[in-house]
């Protein structure tokens, strides 16, 4: 079986594929978080038909952003942020659930946020700042030397799989939004724009997002006020109520990348996106994923019918 270290991909800067074995389960060990732990802030979505996808010239072709055409969807409640930590934690705390991560012992964590001292691990031959952490899961967003008690029960819940974002919206009788609806979604009504917010990055010299600032992968100079995650309300909303639908963490969505394709899709890019390689910050980009691919800058959102 190829394992993700081996393998060199223009989407290894995004997230690692991640093909494995499955290791025997663990003892779930949730942290407590207090506060109301399920207030998804489910927005009412308008149904319709916009403008999915761009004809703009794109610079990884693979990942079938174009051509814009016509999608239709009908109405749907989409959350105003990623799941966090707080509702994982409640998730957790219940069920026993143990995730994909934690029973395959390990998950990637981007270099820069590991201890300048953190042992030598495998990496990805195509981005090496991917290092494969044992201990690593949403627990230990960092590695086993981590814990979600420095302000993180807020924050997007990382290192989960879409088999796991899917058991956890079993659980909460919710679903995953489908592609359309998440474009939709991030557009705000708005066709033909980048972003949530018009076609430029920044609105007169202010960040509206979560990206990587600075030298990547060496230097992230925090610009936009974070390194690493943001709390997952970070940033004004989008016309429709919905916070962070570009940067921050890749959001799983319901089906392939393309038909009959095994891998699963995320939209949305995250905190590791940079203009010099991987600028898949914008609405209509989109990456492939194993479905049980773990790294600590993909998450989720749910999604509801509407009521």
């Amino acid at each position: 079986m190829t394992r993700a270290s081996d393998e060199a991909s223009p989407r290894s800067c995004c997230a690692p594929q991640q093909p494995r074995s499955v290791a025997e389960p663990v003892k779930p060990m949730a942290t407590t978080l207090e506060g109301d732990p399920l207030d998804f802030g489910l927005m009412p979505i308008p149904g319709g038909t916009f403008v999915m996808g761009t004809d703009e010239p794109q610079r990884w072709p693979c990942d079938g952003e174009s051509p814009a055409r016509p999608a239709q969807v009908d109405d749907f409640l989409l959350a105003s942020g990623t799941t966090t930590n707080r509702m994982f934690t409640a998730f957790v705390a219940q069920t026993g659930y143990v995730t994909q991560a934690e029973r395959f012992g390990s998950s990637f964590v981007f270099g820069g946020h590991l201890p300048a001292d953190f042992p030598a691990t495998r990496g990805v031959v195509a981005a090496p700042w991917w290092r494969e952490v044992e201990g690593a899961d949403w627990m230990h967003p960092f590695g086993p030397q981590s814990t979600l008690h420095r302000g993180l029960a807020d924050h997007p819940v990382v290192h989960v799989s879409r088999n796991d974002a899917e058991t956890f919206c079993a659980w909460a009788g919710v679903r995953l939004p489908n592609e359309a609806e998440w474009e939709r979604a991030a557009r705000g009504g708005v066709d033909g724009q980048r972003f949530p917010w018009g076609d430029s990055l920044l609105v007169d010299g202010w960040h509206r997002c979560n990206t990587f600032q600075g030298i990547f992968p060496s230097q992230d100079t925090g610009d936009d006020g974070f390194v690493g995650t943001a709390p997952a309300h970070a940033y004004e909303p989008n016309a429709f109520g919905l916070h962070n639908m570009v940067g921050n963490v890749w959001e799983w969505c319901d089906g392939a990348f393309t038909p009959g394709d095994r891998s699963g899709v995320a939209r949305g890019g995250s905190y590791l996106c940079h203009e010099s390689y991987c600028d898949r910050y914008r609405v209509s980009a989109r990456t492939a994923l194993a479905p049980d691919s773990t790294a600590g800058n993909v998450g989720f959102r749910v999604a509801a019918p509407s009521r």
